[in-house]
């Protein structure tokens, strides 16, 4: 199997991962569910990637993925530069526990400084 489906259709899926990976950026660590982090990861990584890059094609992929302007700017002009060096590995994912609700696996995915 090429991904994970999370119990939902696949726009559901694609808006809830563009949502996450948004908040990732934007506040630099959240808290979710271990499937949706693994399967966040690689968009995450994808996002960084394109902010590297730093060209206009890369900023108007960006934009089309991501749902804040603001974050958007702050990727290609913040977090990326900071990765310049790195070759992947941007983000970290640290088990916490499990939800009281349903026992699900609850890690934080945060940005690697």
């Amino acid at each position: 199997m090429a991904y994970r489906k999370l119990g939902i259709n696949m726009s559901q899926r694609k808006a809830l991962l563009r949502n996450i990976v948004t908040s990732l950026l934007k506040h630099g660590r959240i808290e979710t569910t271990e499937a949706r982090a693994k399967e966040m990861n690689s968009l995450a990584e994808k996002m960084i990637t394109l902010g590297k890059r730093g060209d206009l094609a890369a900023r108007r992929q960006a934009m089309e993925f991501l749902l804040d302007e603001t974050v958007v700017k702050e990727l290609f002009d913040n977090i990326a530069p900071k990765y310049a060096d790195r070759q992947g590995g941007y983000t970290r994912i640290v088990r916490t526990g499990f939800r009281r609700g349903d026992a699900a696996q609850m890690v934080l995915v945060e940005l690697v400084d």
